[in-house]
């Protein structure tokens, strides 16, 4: 195999999703030379939802349209796309920021991270082993799989209480197991959710084990104050209990909060120099498009700054 070509960038950005791409318009239309990879299609995680309301301008819109429209209006500034990318190795501390693909090694004078972050896993025996057979992360991808069955959702927030409602336009009964007493999810969310006849709430309980042959049968849970025992007869299980960071290619190069999510200050700008991150993976009060897409806005401004006062403005 011959040597990988060298790419050089001013703003080399890891994540096409909503922080991703704003990032790639701001840095774009500041006359930097942009590249934005991501290990799959662009779009990120907002993609798979069904659709989202709480986006200022859109009213309803579905997730996949969103982020179709979030790539179109990047494509009206000069950056290069590089979707499907296999990542090898980050370094980050060094004053040239490399990152090694299985075909090619970028390097650049400034790095945002909008890596986002992916589903929280319940930790349980069967999870793994029934994954794409019955446990699922994603009820939009997924749900139609699930016409007339019985499903179960894990958690209490609205990504869990919203899903499950969505669940109910194919499943003819569906759980929401809670390890509360009472639910995390936005009051009109509740409120739909309980007006649902479909939807049956668990509270109090935590799961135990996802048993089955081929596919999901049984879901074992727990009471966790009676400590009682119960096998629930569902075909699916779709845990939403959180994201976790996708951080794994960064190795503790930056500052991280106990849970893992990459430390920023107002500018987005990491504990090393010349990184920025934004979105999901950062730090942040809340998780949303809207949130991310401004993030991404300051990181790519802020990495303008960053390159302006540069000794050398531009490596290409």
């Amino acid at each position: 195999m011959g040597e990988k070509k060298k790419l050089a960038y001013d703003v080399v950005i890891l994540g096409a999703g909503p922080a991703g791409l704003s990032a790639a318009i701001y840095a774009a239309r500041g006359a930097a030379k942009t590249a934005v990879l991501d290990i799959s299609m662009f779009g990120g995680q907002p993609s798979n939802y069904l659709e989202l309301e709480n986006y200022p301008g859109f009213g309803k819109i579905g997730g996949y349209d969103m982020m179709e429209k979030f790539e179109e209006h990047a494509g009206m500034f000069e950056m290069d796309k590089y979707p499907m990318q296999e990542i090898e190795k980050i370094e980050l501390v060094s004053t040239t920021k490399i990152i090694e693909t299985k075909e090619a090694v970028f390097e650049a004078k400034t790095v945002i991270i909008a890596t986002g972050a992916q589903a929280k896993k319940l930790g349980i025996p069967g999870e793994k082993e029934f994954l794409g057979r019955g446990v699922s992360y994603c009820a939009v991808c997924d749900g139609a799989f699930y016409k007339d069955k019985i499903v179960a959702v894990v958690g209490g927030g609205n990504a869990a209480v919203e899903e499950g409602c969505y669940l109910t336009k194919f499943a003819k009964k569906v759980y929401i197991i809670h390890r509360r007493d009472q639910l995390r999810a936005d009051k009109i969310v509740q409120e739909r959710a309980f007006k649902n006849e479909k939807v049956e709430f668990i509270y109090d309980t935590v799961p135990v084990e996802i048993q089955g042959s081929d596919c999901v049968e049984n879901f074992v849970i727990k009471n966790v104050k009676t400590n009682e025992i119960t096998n629930l007869k569902v075909d699916g299980v779709f845990p939403y209990i959180g994201f976790a960071p996708n951080i794994e290619f960064f190795n503790a190069q930056l500052k991280q909060d106990e849970s893992g999510f990459i430390i920023t200050d107002e500018t987005m700008h990491t504990s090393v120099k010349g990184v920025f991150a934004a979105g999901d993976v950062r730090n942040t009060p809340l998780r949303q498009v809207i949130t991310a897409a401004s993030d991404g806005a300051v990181a790519g401004c802020y990495a303008i700054k960053y390159l302006s006062e540069l000794p050398e403005k531009t490596l290409a």
